[in-house]
């Protein structure tokens, strides 16, 4: 059985050269059952000039509680409660429990900084393009020189 990104690809394969990767990305994020969870809630802002904010909401996290890793292309956020009891707590209605939230980045984003403030965690991402890889005019010259060089 294909799945929606496999009927994708198939019907794009003959108009797409060097996507391999990016639908095989695509894919394992689709079939993914380790991102089932909602916890903690998170937004992912686009903000001018190429910049991402992601945004998630960690009541009751202090900074020494999360830990932020980028490893090759993932974004990898833990989130580890310690284990300490409040005695005079009667009613808990802030989760509190651990958290490992993943996200697959493309390959010219770069995470810029995190900051926590008011329970909500910032990580700032950018999109930064390598002059090798931007758009360039690509001048006529005549086939004898093009195929003898």
């Amino acid at each position: 059985m294909n799945t929606r990104i496999e009927t994708i690809w198939r019907d794009l394969s003959p108009f797409a050269v060097g996507f391999d990767r990016t639908f095989d990305t695509l894919s394992i994020l689709a079939n993914s059952k380790a991102q089932n969870t909602n916890y903690p809630p998170y937004n992912i802002r686009k903000l001018p000039e190429d910049k991402y904010s992601i945004e998630l909401a960690v009541a009751g996290f202090d900074e020494k509680d999360i830990d932020i890793e980028v490893s090759e292309q993932n974004l990898i956020i833990d989130g580890k409660k310690s284990d300490e009891m409040n005695e005079n707590l009667i009613h808990q209605g802030l989760a509190s429990r651990n958290f490992n939230r993943k996200f697959v980045l493309s390959e010219d984003m770069v995470v810029q900084g995190a900051a926590l403030s008011n329970g909500i965690l910032y990580i700032g991402i950018q999109r930064v393009i390598p002059e090798h890889k931007k758009p360039k005019k690509i001048p006529l010259t005549s086939k004898e020189s093009l195929l003898n060089s």
